[in-house]
């Protein structure tokens, strides 16, 4: 005696709404991202009548310095010792390199610290010797 099959049963997922799924998973994930910004220290910065605003934020290092003597570099309070390390490892970081540190520090800062910091950036030398300072544009 021969069995035969009656009929093959079809076993495939339905793909026909799956660029539908995608678009929808896409568009979401775009409306509800937020991206992340440093947000730093509460600083007044001072006024300047020149100032060259960064045109590009990529590469960049921000360190903020506020008139209680507090540093934050990338939302993490730091010492000023520390500084040479997280910038020579922002240097020579190989996907991103740092190509500029940007400087935002309060007008009642004292000067002292401002030097420091300077020193701090000489002994990694290269890239991280460029500043850019973060000031106010006076309004007219």
């Amino acid at each position: 005696m021969k069995f035969t099959k009656k009929s093959k049963t079809n076993a495939k997922i339905p793909d026909a709404s799956l660029p539908d799924i995608v678009f929808m998973l896409l568009i979401f994930f775009m409306v509800s991202t937020v991206m992340k910004t440093s947000e730093g220290l509460q600083v007044n910065l001072p006024d300047a009548e020149k100032i060259k605003k960064l045109e590009e934020k990529r590469g960049v290092a921000t360190i903020w310095a506020d008139d209680a003597g507090r540093l934050s570099i990338d939302d993490h309070l730091v010492e000023v010792g520390e500084i040479r390390n997280i910038i020579y490892n922002k240097v020579s970081d190989q996907l991103n390199p740092m190509k500029l540190v940007s400087l935002r520090a309060d007008k009642n800062v004292d000067m002292g610290q401002i030097t420091e910091i300077h020193e701090e950036l000489r002994t990694v030398g290269g890239t991280a010797l460029n500043i850019n300072y973060s000031t106010l544009v006076e309004a007219e």
